[in-house]
This record gives C-alpha cells, sequence and structure tokens, in this order.
C-alpha cells in the first residue's frame, strides 16, 4: 500500500467514511456480484468504511471486510456492529489464509498501489480464493504512471491488459471499462473466475 495514500485516509477517515456512505449506491456492482459470486466466505479487500461489507452480510454472504487504514476499520466497525472487520494490506494480506475464500471483492484498491506492487497484490487475491472462486476488481482509469490528488492519495495508471497478464491464468467473466453509478469516475471492471 502506498503510504502517501494510507496517510491521506488515517487523517481524514471520518469524512472519507461520510463520502462514501452519501455516495449513490452502485447497482451494477450487486447486480455483477449477484450473478457471478457464489454462496460462501467473501473477502471485501479494501473495505474502507464497510458499506459495500455490510451489503454482502446482508445479502447472505459470509463476509469479512479487510482494509489497511486503521482509522477506516475504526469507522466501519461503528457504522456497522456485527460485521466483521480486519486489518490487513496489500500486497501481503498478512493473517489472511490461501484458498479461504469463494469470492472476493476488491473495489477501486489497486490503483493505490506503487506499479512494483501490482503483479503481487493480484497473484495474492486469486491466492486467497477456492479453486473455482470469483474475483471482482476495479480501478479507477488514471492517465500516465501516477498521479496524486490534492490529498496526496496515489491513482496509479495501468492498462487492462497489464492486470490481465498479473492475475494468471483464470477465466475473465467480466472485461468492461464503465462509469461507477456511485463515484461518477471511470473504473476498470474485471471479475474472474480461479482456475
Amino acid at each position: 500500500m502506498d503510504a502517501k495514500t494510507l496517510d491521506a485516509y488515517e487523517r481524514d477517515a471520518a469524512g472519507y467514511a461520510e463520502d462514501w456512505h452519501t455516495q449513490p449506491t452502485d447497482s451494477e456492482l450487486r447486480e455483477a456480484v449477484r450473478s457471478h459470486f457464489h454462496v460462501g466466505p467473501t473477502a471485501d479487500i479494501g473495505c474502507g468504511a464497510g458499506r459495500d461489507t455490510s451489503w454482502l452480510a446482508e445479502a447472505g454472504f459470509a463476509a469479512v471486510g479487510y482494509d489497511a487504514s486503521p482509522a477506516l476499520l475504526t469507522e466501519a466497525r461503528r457504522r456497522h456492529p456485527g460485521v466483521p472487520f480486519e486489518q490487513a494490506a496489500l500486497p501481503e494480506l498478512a493473517g489472511v489464509a490461501e484458498g479461504s475464500f469463494q469470492n472476493v471483492l476488491c473495489e477501486t484498491v489497486i490503483m493505490h498501489l506503487p506499479p512494483e506492487e501490482l503483479a503481487p497484490s493480484l497473484r495474492r487475491l486469486t491466492a486467497i480464493l477456492v479453486p473455482g472462486g470469483t474475483l471482482y476488481l476495479t480501478w479507477r482509469v488514471s492517465p500516465g504512471a501516477g498521479l496524486r490528488d490534492e490529498h496526496g492519495r496515489l491513482y496509479a495508471g495501468f492498462d487492462a491488459k497489464t492486470v490481465r497478464d498479473s492475475l494468471g491464468p483464470h477465466t475473465v467473466l467480466v472485461d468492461q471499462e464503465v462509469t461507477s453509478e456511485s463515484s461518477g469516475r471511470t473504473i476498470h471492471r474485471l471479475i474472474v473466475r480461479t482456475a
């Protein structure tokens, strides 16, 4: 995880949490999850303040949220009591066992990674899935090698081919560039079934 990005989330976790919770619901994300996820243990990697983790739990998935930011996890636990949240950061996801999840949601997280951490992070996301598990992965499309916003958050630029190649020999179910209903930003969406 990029240190300056993590620091930005730590400084204003309550503000980011409020912003995310007041954004419109992303019905395309929810429809894709219903279409491609199977009932079973589900990880929300980079869960932030827990909005999607909570929805996953309400939708019948045994969901656990993971985030690198202790302050965002405090917000998640406060807003969604009864939903489990744990600290873990890409690329290592320390403490998360291989083959322990049927589904992994990683929504607009990987663009915060330095380029050298992309491939090991993607390998780790698929490694924590069972065979035949599903990874839902999105990132904000950014021009150039990497830009920072006014808060210092990194938005690394990389193309979909780089991401697909780093994921390995898995089956791509969805590969599309869309406008997020929630943020209004251009994102790339990949849904992958593990071998």
